[in-house]
């Protein structure tokens, strides 16, 4: 199981990350596309790199707007794994 972060290395680790804030044990972005179809694309996007990773983030979609929500279930809050994860989303548009 992978170990969880120390508050200093969540700190840390999202000073790091553009665009993501730490919601209780969550680390989360919302991104904005012009439609529901440019929404769709980029979530699509998001399957491979989760899948190759062995970690899948939460999503909620609501018309243009794709809210991520990453956390490592397994361990009960943010580990390395969800800001690996997040690096990774952030570099996709």
């Amino acid at each position: 199981m992978a170990q969880l972060l120390t508050d200093t290395e969540i700190q840390q680790q999202t000073s790091l990350l553009s665009g993501w804030s730490v919601e209780g044990s969550k680390l989360q972005t919302t991104r904005k596309f012009k439609d529901f179809i440019a929404a769709i694309e980029f979530v699509n996007k998001l399957v491979e790199p989760a899948e190759s990773a062995g970690h899948h983030p939460d999503l909620e979609i609501s018309y243009n707007k794709v809210k991520i929500t990453l956390t490592t279930h397994d361990a009960g809050g943010l580990t390395q794994n969800d800001f690996d994860l997040a690096g990774v989303i952030s570099q996709i548009s």
